[in-house]
């Protein structure tokens, strides 16, 4: 778990989804979570530097302190019992979409993986806070993702991998809904019944873990 969590970091950092030690990822454990430690470059970072996080905050295992994020992470565990990981982005796109307090809407069928009809941006809460883990669990009501206000992104998976893979496409469809709204042009969004027809199919596949 330690090396999985390192090198998903590491590969997110260098594809500038997590730039100057922002974002944060975890995955749970017996006793809270296993999370990225605070102010430490990700390409510093190895499996010694994480930190075990019991969901009151107290230290379980670890040298260094915890990301400043660890609330919102114990705040999803504690709120959705299916997620293995989590995983938190500032990446470009999506941060620049929360930005506006704006979510994501169903323009692409890919919108699903998100686990409802749209990728929706919580309320504006400082970071670090219990205000902002509330914020973030009302968010993710019924969903896999969601954009923080003025902030950035949060993903969460049963497994690192689903996370992982999750806040990568989260990225892809800020940057292709940005791109439509830049061009001047207005996307036309899936009916409930196409999307329906979305969830079947990707119910068949087994898209939707």
């Amino acid at each position: 778990m330690r090396a999985a969590i390192i090198e998903a970091a590491r590969a997110l950092d260098a594809l500038g989804f997590m730039p100057s030690k922002s974002g944060n990822l975890s995955c749970r454990t017996a006793g809270g979570c296993l999370i990225t430690p605070a102010g430490l470059p990700y390409a510093e970072c190895g499996p010694e530097d994480l930190v075990e996080v019991a969901p009151d905050g107290g230290i379980l295992a670890g040298h260094r302190r915890p990301s400043s994020e660890w609330r919102l992470h114990a705040a999803i565990y504690a709120a959705r019992p299916e997620a293995g990981a989590v995983v938190h982005t500032h990446s470009p796109f999506a941060t620049a979409l929360s930005c506006a307090r704006q979510g994501i809407p169903p323009f692409h069928y890919m919108i699903a993986l998100g686990g409802g009809a749209d990728i929706p941006c919580s309320a504006y809460a400082t970071f670090g806070t219990a205000e902002l883990a509330e914020a973030c669990v009302a968010a993710l009501a019924g969903r896999r993702a969601a954009l923080l206000a003025n902030h950035g992104a949060v993903a969460l998976g049963s497994t690192l991998a689903g996370a992982r893979t999750l806040a990568m496409e989260v990225e892809n469809l800020a940057r292709q809904y940005l791109a439509l709204r830049a061009a001047g042009l207005a996307p036309v969004l899936l009916t409930e019944a196409e999307l329906r027809g979305v969830f079947a199919q990707f119910g068949d596949y087994g898209r939707i873990t």
